[in-house]
């Protein structure tokens, strides 16, 4: 939505079209990244009595800034429709049944705070793959704890590759 209220972007005269939107998507996008606790901690106002607080829209806007420096809104609205359009199990009997024919070692790994990808869904992956394992990130950062908890996520992957 972000992306095709941009004129820019509707236009597409030039690859730089879209990069407002992309910011504002970016921006909307990390309050399901971190959680409420993963906020507090680390964006919470030093001075509580300011009446025009901006720590947490500061760091959204410069999150924004630096996704549409690196990224062209096109490419990242043709990614977000294929994630949105992702069904392993369509034309396949089903999820469950997708997954157990799937034969790879496999570690599947969840984050207790993640909202855009809930720990149940993992362990529901985990438990339709035949022998998976489930491993539990414990953080309180969301989708993000994977990378900020490196040291959980790097346990999980050297104990699943002996390493």
């Amino acid at each position: 939505m972000a992306l095709k209220a941009d004129p820019t972007f509707t236009a597409q005269k030039d690859i730089n079209g879209g990069k407002e939107g992309l910011k504002a998507a970016r921006s909307i996008a990390l309050l399901s990244y971190r959680s409420q606790d993963g906020y507090n901690q680390t964006q919470s106002e030093v001075d509580s009595d300011f009446l025009f607080a901006a720590r947490a829209s500061s760091y959204q806007q410069y999150q924004g800034q630096k996704l549409a420096e690196r990224f062209d809104a096109y490419s990242y609205y043709t990614l977000t429709k294929c994630i949105d359009s992702h069904n392993c199990g369509r034309g396949r009997g089903g999820t469950a049944s997708a997954l157990g024919t799937i034969k790879a070692s496999t570690v599947v790994a969840g984050i207790e705070s993640d909202l855009l990808f809930p720990a149940a869904e993992q362990e529901y992956l985990a438990k339709h793959i035949p022998g998976a394992r489930f491993r539990l990130i414990r953080s309180a950062y969301g989708h993000d704890g994977f990378l900020l908890e490196y040291e959980q996520t790097q346990t999980i992957i050297h104990q699943h590759f002996k390493l």
